[in-house]
């Protein structure tokens, strides 16, 4: 197993822990204002030892600011020196292969050995707007077509197709043809089994979307681990699930934070989609009893509360699903209340202070 996929378990976790950011716009705020943010976190978490800093691709979501990864990434490369960079994922069906590889090669280039370059079969938005990313009109065919979109994708990262390919004398620039074969390391993304049984059978690392599909965790990782064949990759499964979490000093805090995520959830889910509210508006809001059931259930997937409370949820989840990293994201109004969770996780886990280089 290569080290760009094992991480180092620092302090007392008991597997490496890593950031999902879905760069959250709060209302009253500004993408500007949390790109910004994604910047201070990136930087946190490579001074506290998180392992990876990931952003995830979204469309036409007001209160999600992260629609260019490659261009966040670039971005977050600039700033940081240690931490792994990547995708939480670049939606595949939405992109020409050639167009990844030529990003993720620049972005190799920019950030020798930290990027990592996750992949997912779903748009990333609703049915209209991926029809406007796409060059047809036929939704379906990307998500069907994915394993050989995936397999095309590889080729021009490696550039390896055979002779007499109708794509042997295309490169993708920057890559290994300007030197040294190498290049970020592919990771499946996936909330159901495709993608689970596809990276076993591929011998790839594996990330589950934990924290908005927890009923498919279990079933899609012991799918994955039964379908698992060693690769060149890996010789065994690696199995990373993006999990909510949100810790605070006092756990009335932290209940108001996430509270403010799950009315921005249920918003989005009801073709409402918008800023991330205020922990007053979310508060004051008036659920209707189909409402409140839909957020009791998506608060009842969240990790919250002080940070020992975080950390035994974190650790009960470790030990339920196996997982071999954790990938923590925090949906909350503000870049601050978000920041402090991220340091207060990091001394629940006694996470060094590392110097900087």
């Amino acid at each position: 197993m290569t080290d760009a996929i094992r991480g180092e378990v620092r302090g007392s976790a008991p597997v490496p822990l890593s950031v999902l950011d879905l760069v959250t716009v709060g209302s009253g705020r500004t993408a500007t204002q949390a790109l910004a943010t994604s910047v201070e976190l990136s930087r946190l978490a490579e001074r506290r030892g998180f392992h990876r800093h990931w952003v995830a691709e979204h469309h036409s979501m007001p209160g999600v600011a992260s629609s260019s990864p490659a261009v966040i990434l670039a971005h977050l490369a600039a700033h940081t020196k240690r931490i792994r960079l990547g995708s939480g994922g670049v939606m595949l069906p939405n992109h020409a292969p050639l167009v990844i590889a030529e990003q993720f090669g620049t972005l190799e280039a920019f950030a020798p050995g930290r990027i990592d370059l996750g992949l997912g079969r779903a748009p990333g938005t609703d049915g209209a707007t991926a029809a406007a990313l796409r060059r047809t009109a036929t939704l379906n065919e990307g998500a069907d077509d994915f394993p050989e979109q995936l397999a095309e994708l590889t080729r021009f990262l490696d550039d390896d197709f055979p002779d007499g390919h109708r794509y042997a004398r295309i490169h993708a620039v920057p890559g290994p043809v300007q030197g040294p074969k190498g290049r970020p390391p592919i990771w499946l993304l996936g909330s159901s089994g495709f993608s689970a049984r596809l990276a076993g059978l591929l011998g790839l690392p594996f990330a589950f979307a934990h924290h908005f599909s927890a009923r498919n965790t279990i079933p899609a990782l012991d799918l994955y681990r039964e379908s698992f064949r060693p690769s060149e990759v890996l010789d065994a499964p690696y199995a990373m699930i993006g999990v909510s979490a949100l810790a605070a000093d006092e756990a009335a805090q932290a209940h108001r934070q996430v509270l403010s995520g799950a009315l921005a959830m249920l918003r989005l889910r009801t073709g409402r989609p918008g800023l991330v509210p205020t922990p007053e508006e979310a508060e004051a809001y008036g659920f209707s009893p189909a409402e409140r059931e839909f957020v009791n259930e998506w608060l009842a997937n969240i990790v919250y509360g002080t940070p020992d409370e975080v950390r035994t949820g974190l650790d009960d989840l470790r030990k339920r699903t196996g997982a071999d990293e954790l990938m923590i994201t925090a949906n909350a109004h503000g870049g601050e209340a978000r920041l402090r969770s991220y340091e207060l996780i990091a001394d629940a886990y006694e996470l060094p202070e590392l110097p900087e280089e």
